[in-house]
C-alpha cells in the first residue's frame, strides 16, 4: 500500500501563491462590484429602496440586483468581500491537508464551520 506523501516546497510554495491571489483577488473583485453600485447611485440619484432601508437578506439582495438597485449591488460587493476569507479558509484546510497537518485541519475545518453558523444565524 503506498501512502501519500507530505507536500513539497514547491507545492506548498504554490498555495500559498494562490492564497494571496485569493485574496486579492477577492477584495478586487468586491471593490469593483461595490464602485458600480456607488456609481449607479450617483448617476440615479437613487438607492432603490425607502429611506433607511437596506437589502440584507441574499433573497432581497439577488432580486435587488435583478432590478439594477444601487444598494444591493454594493451589498454584493460587501457580501464578495465576506467570502473572500471565508475561502482562504477553504484552501487553508487543502494545504494543512496537504501537509499531513491532521490537527490544523481540524482546528481550520471548525473555524470555516464557525464561519458557516454566522453567515445563518449572524
Amino acid at each position: 500500500m503506498n501512502k501519500e506523501q507530505p507536500a513539497t516546497k514547491e507545492e506548498m510554495g504554490r498555495i500559498e501563491l494562490v492564497i494571496g491571489k485569493i485574496l486579492r483577488v477577492g477584495v478586487i473583485i468586491s471593490a469593483t462590484i461595490m464602485i458600480i453600485g456607488l456609481l449607479l447611485f450617483l448617476i440615479t440619484g437613487k438607492s432603490g429602496y425607502p429611506t433607511n432601508v437596506f437589502p440584507t437578506k441574499f433573497h432581497d439582495i439577488f432580486t435587488g440586483i435583478a432590478h439594477i438597485k444601487p444598494y444591493a449591488i454594493m451589498m454584493l460587493g460587501v457580501f464578495c468581500l465576506i467570502l473572500t476569507p471565508v475561502l482562504r479558509v477553504i484552501v487553508s484546510i487543502y494545504s494543512f491537508y496537504k501537509e499531513k497537518d491532521m490537527l490544523y485541519v481540524w482546528i481550520t475545518t471548525f473555524v470555516l464551520i464557525v464561519l458557516i453558523i454566522s453567515f445563518f444565524f449572524g
